[in-house]
């Protein structure tokens, strides 16, 4: 799941491996259990596999300045200037191959990976790069399993041996599920009317 989130944000820009773990947070809602020592070996296995590869770092950037002023070459290694206590492995800035964004659509649309909220959060979050099709597809999946557990906290919330606190967090189970169904039905529903109003007309 990780090497599938480092190459969606890889899909908008270049980053380095600092700016990887913020957005992992920040765009993903990633990162809580995600270290910069987990970040850099996913960095490298994606470079090993031509998946990622180093765009440029801080040092051949600075090689390059040149902008006729000193005042001009003075605010640019200002802009070079690497965030404090960053290390030179987090000078890299990686950018994603033409293999890489293969292997990030094989990922994101294999139903087979999905297999539990966080990951569906995360690649509702990259549902932009998905076909039309394979969107629906990943929100009927997460509807199924949503109501497979809906009828199960249910069942577990009607058990007459719970008492009265052990009951209430169970209906509070319930309802949350309930609201997860409601959620993607809306989605759902949105996606089929935009199928709808993009198809062409007959003829």
């Amino acid at each position: 799941m990780l090497e599938l989130a480092i190459l969606g944000l890889l899909m908008d820009r270049d980053h380095h491996g600092y700016e990887v773990r913020a957005h992992l947070r920040d765009r993903l809602g990633l990162g809580a259990n995600i270290s910069f020592g987990s970040i850099y070996p996913a960095l490298a296995r994606l470079e090993r596999e031509g998946l990622v590869e180093v765009a440029v770092t801080s040092a051949t950037k600075v090689s390059t300045l040149s902008t006729g002023s000193l005042s001009g070459e003075r605010a640019s290694l200002r802009s070079l200037r690497v965030t404090p206590g960053l290390n030179r492995k987090s000078r890299k800035v990686y950018q994603i191959t033409p293999r890489g964004r293969e292997e990030f659509a094989h990922l994101l649309a294999d139903p087979a990976t999905l297999n539990d909220g966080k990951n569906f959060s995360m690649r509702m979050a990259l549902a932009k790069y998905l076909a039309p099709n394979a969107r629906v597809g990943l929100l009927e999946q997460r509807r199924s399993s949503l109501c497979a557990r809906l009828g199960e906290a249910r069942q577990y919330a009607s058990n007459d041996e719970l008492d009265t606190y052990a009951r209430s967090v169970m209906e509070h189970a319930v309802q949350g599920v309930e609201l997860d169904i409601a959620w993607i039905d809306t989605l759902l529903a949105t996606e089929r009317s935009n199928q709808i109003n993009l198809a062409p007309e007959a003829n």
